[in-house]
């Protein structure tokens, strides 16, 4: 096929023209707050000055790059963020999919809509108003201490206690996330053939037969990647909630890579030194992304890239 002439572009742009204004949106939004702000990580790499700006400030190489890797506190605050991702994968990954199932197996419409209508509002909720639910339900004298001294217990300081914050934490995200993530994993099991569970229904299967051997391998694919997602974001958990539910004294196990970064570059005016530690935040985050896709890729054939 020959070049197009500058007529025969200019007829196919003002063809497509709406279609190009709405897509240029998005290019926009993603030039401006995604691609930009990557100039931001030459910080990392200079000793920087605000008044000096990016161009200007003095090279300091890998300086502080060496710097975090011997901070005794910085591997602190990289294990704090992996377990709570850990856990976050144990549970709150599965809890989407049992939920989804559940909700399949429902017959009755009418409850099957209320129960999804239920579970999808806490996520529109802002991460402010639960972080305040969280604080109220959980103070000397809100709801969970008014049923511990109910039952003959003693009150707790929950926020206040460290060995307690990853399990309000992880708790709440379920609560919040569980149902609209569902919503994926329930897309995926209507692309599944009925016929397959009339077949099944005519060897005599149960319906546990059923979603073991039908459902859950319908699904597996969708799940595969959704995993794979998850593993991207395995250095980074929920700073917002973090920050509104964390204090002194839970530090030494809510305190993450993201609040580090926070106090670092915004509190302490350390610029360079958060910018390296995003720069290796984002380096670990994507060799995660290509390690788990390969293994992914030779295990079940399923794969992002």
């Amino acid at each position: 096929m020959g070049m197009l002439s500058a007529v025969e572009i200019k007829k196919k742009l003002n063809k497509s023209k709406a279609l190009y204004v709405m897509i240029s949106l998005p290019i926009i939004y993603f030039l401006t707050f995604h691609y930009a702000p990557m100039v931001g990580n030459l910080m990392a790499f200079q000793d920087y000055s605000i008044v000096k700006g990016f161009f200007k400030s003095p090279w300091a190489g890998f300086k502080y790059f060496g710097q975090f890797i011997g901070d005794p506190y910085f591997w602190k605050v990289f294990r704090n963020t992996l377990l709570i991702n850990l856990y976050s994968l144990l549970f709150f990954f599965p809890s989407s999919i049992i939920f989804a199932l559940l909700l399949n197996e429902l017959r009755l419409q009418l409850f099957k809509r209320f129960i999804q209508t239920v579970t999808y509002v806490p996520h529109f909720l802002s991460v402010v108003v639960v972080a305040g639910m969280l604080v109220n339900f959980l103070s000397i004298d809100g709801l969970i201490n008014s049923l511990i001294k109910w039952l003959g217990g003693e009150a707790l300081t929950f926020l206040s206690m460290p060995q307690w914050f990853r399990t309000i934490f992880i708790s709440s995200e379920i609560w919040q996330g569980m149902g609209w993530n569902s919503i994926i994993y329930l897309a995926a099991l209507t692309s599944i053939d009925p016929q397959l569970y009339e077949a099944a229904t005519m060897d005599g299967a149960s319906r546990w037969r059923k979603m073991l051997h039908i459902t859950l391998p319908g699904i597996s694919t969708v799940v595969t990647i959704m995993l794979l997602l998850t593993l991207g974001n395995m250095l980074s958990v929920g700073f917002e909630k973090i920050i509104l539910l964390y204090s002194g004294p839970t530090y030494e196990t809510a305190d993450v890579i993201q609040t580090f970064i926070y106090r670092r570059g915004l509190i302490d005016s350390d610029f360079s030194y958060a910018a390296a530690v995003g720069i290796f935040q984002s380096v670990i985050a994507f060799a995660l992304v290509v390690s788990a896709n390969q293994f992914a890729k030779k295990i079940s054939g399923t794969k992002l890239f």
